[in-house]
């Protein structure tokens, strides 16, 4: 894997608590970049970056320091929470609560009354029982590696009610979202099997139920259930309190997020200078170049002021790209820091745009959003097993872009979106399940924005193709070289359905208004 590590921890506590909000780029150190991959790892116009110098080694996530918990319900970890109760129906959060994820072991499921169906349906899984509050839910397993062939059904109730939802599926096949292999990342020991993550809103009691394939009458027994099956419950925290203006210090401001669709701005859009804490200063310094340091967004501009900002051909030639879109910050949306891995990581460019679904459902509002990805980043790190957070970017169903990987939105960042192809691309995901729900004109909308920004500061034609190299899929063998559109759904890398059925038929639309938007 050519990929470039950068530490992003070098601002002390000290320093990010009185560096002001207004300040420009330049009162922040630099970051560290080795000469060899500087001008690789961001496009060409950019200053050699903007965060901190110093370098550490971040641990991979410890689920084996994390506490166990037996309650009446049965047994079942609960992460970085260890000290709460298993609570009363319609409990309400603990106030200032960061987040935290419930781990539930699955036990063996009762065999069908329909013997037709054969003893392998049988499953594992759990009936119903309360549970701390949770918004999203997923199932992992111990071996990466592993596939799990077969059904997972969840359904669940309504905080403070005695409403139970129907089944509803999760998606099971969700390795091809993965880092690299051979990767850092994918070989740190912590990395589990993992459906994708559904959003179920606010919930105090789940059912689940995991039911392998039936079996083959023509090739024997039904592939087994991977090992050490577990329902993730993960519960996004509470929005983090608004500031005004008035309480910021002298000389300061406070950038407030505002979001397509929402008439009152989500909870999360008010920046808070004095709880910038190192990791949130450095995840921000990265885009010091193009926002305040805490800034909870990053300004639109017009194709003027973007052309004169990123230089990004000889001088004289007519750069070809977007006018950059607003983009809502990690801080934005509230993303804790402390759970991603300390480093950034770098590839040497950005030659294709990979797009996917994140299969969570459409059951969100846009107010909802930032509490959507926080519980993916959350599902991602703590029960996934990864670095961070996977996509590069992601966009709500109103057409909000927001930051995903830690890194600089403007870098050449490695995700973990596209398994074989995570080099020299990025992957953005709408929001959602875009199998057969059309996905809304204003989503497909700010991905051609988005691309039209990001791949022109690279010099990618979004109409154009491109050739790269897999670095091992379910698709194409490691090393094969693949002849793409620059913009491509998710699919055209690896045998998957993603970005559903519906959003791919969009990317045709989204290549040519990219290209339209980049002046070609």
């Amino acid at each position: 894997m050519r990929a470039l590590l950068v530490t992003s921890v070098g601002v002390t506590c000290a320093a990010a608590l009185t560096l002001p909000l207004a300040a420009p780029a330049l009162s922040v150190p630099a970051l560290s970049v080795p000469a060899a991959h500087s001008a690789s790892a961001r496009p060409p116009s950019l200053s050699p970056g903007s965060g901190p110098p110093s370098a550490r080694t971040a641990a991979a996530p410890d689920r084996a320091n994390e506490a166990d918990e037996v309650g009446e319900e049965g047994s079942g970890r609960v992460l970085d929470d260890p000290g709460a109760a298993t609570p009363r129906t319609g409990e309400p959060r603990s106030a200032g609560l960061a987040g935290s994820t419930q781990s539930l072991p699955l036990e063996p499921l009762a065999a069908p009354s329909d013997r037709s169906m054969g003893p392998a349906t049988a499953g594992q899984g759990l009936d119903r029982r309360t549970a701390r509050p949770f918004s999203l839910v997923g199932v992992v397993w111990d071996d990466a590696d592993a596939e799990l062939h077969g059904t997972v059904q969840v359904r669940t109730r309504a905080t403070g009610s005695a409403n139970w939802s129907h089944w509803q599926d999760v998606e099971t096949h969700n390795a091809e979202h993965a880092a690299d292999p051979g990767s850092a990342e994918r070989e740190s020991g912590a990395v589990r099997g993992s459906t994708a993550p559904l959003w179920v809103g606010d919930s105090d009691g789940v059912e689940v139920r995991v039911r392998p394939e039936a079996a083959d009458p023509q090739h024997g027994s039904a592939a087994p259930l991977p090992e050490g099956l577990r329902l993730e419950l993960v519960d996004p925290g509470e929005d983090p309190a608004p500031r005004t203006a008035p309480d910021a210090p002298v000389g300061g401001h406070v950038t407030r997020a505002t979001f397509a669709g929402s008439p009152v701005p989500p909870a999360t859009t008010a920046v808070v200078p004095e709880a910038l804490t190192a990791e949130s200063a450095a995840t921000s310094a990265v885009n010091a170049d193009l926002a305040p340091l805490g800034a909870a967004v990053i300004p639109a501009l017009t194709k003027a002021q973007t052309e004169a900002e990123a230089t990004i051909v000889a001088a004289g030639a007519k750069p070809y790209i977007g006018p950059r879109p607003k983009i809502v910050t990690r801080k934005g949306w509230g993303a804790d820091e402390k759970l991603r891995e300390r480093n950034f990581a770098y590839t040497k460019s950005v030659k294709a745009a990979f797009v996917h679904h994140s299969a969570t459902g459409n059951n969100y509002t846009c107010k909802q959003a930032p509490s959507v990805l926080r519980s993916i980043y959350r599902y991602h790190v703590k029960s996934s097993g990864w670095r961070d957070f996977g996509y590069n970017f992601a966009v709500d169903k109103c057409g909000n872009i927001y930051e995903g990987r830690a890194g600089g939105v403007s870098r050449a960042v490695l995700g973990a979106h596209t398994l074989g192809f995570n080099t020299n691309t990025m992957g953005v995901a709408v929001l959602g399940t875009y199998s057969s729900t059309n996905p809304p004109a204003a989503a497909v909308t700010a991905v051609s924005k988005l691309t039209a920004w990001k791949l022109g500061l690279f010099g990618a034609n979004p109409k154009g193709k491109v050739t790269l190299v897999s670095g091992g899929s379910g698709k194409y063998a490691k090393g094969k070289k693949v002849k793409m559109n620059v913009i491509s759904g998710h699919r055209n890398a690896f045998a998957t359905e993603c970005p559903g059925a519906r959003l791919y038929k969009k990317l045709g639309k989204a290549r040519t208004s990219s290209a339209k938007l980049q002046g070609r």
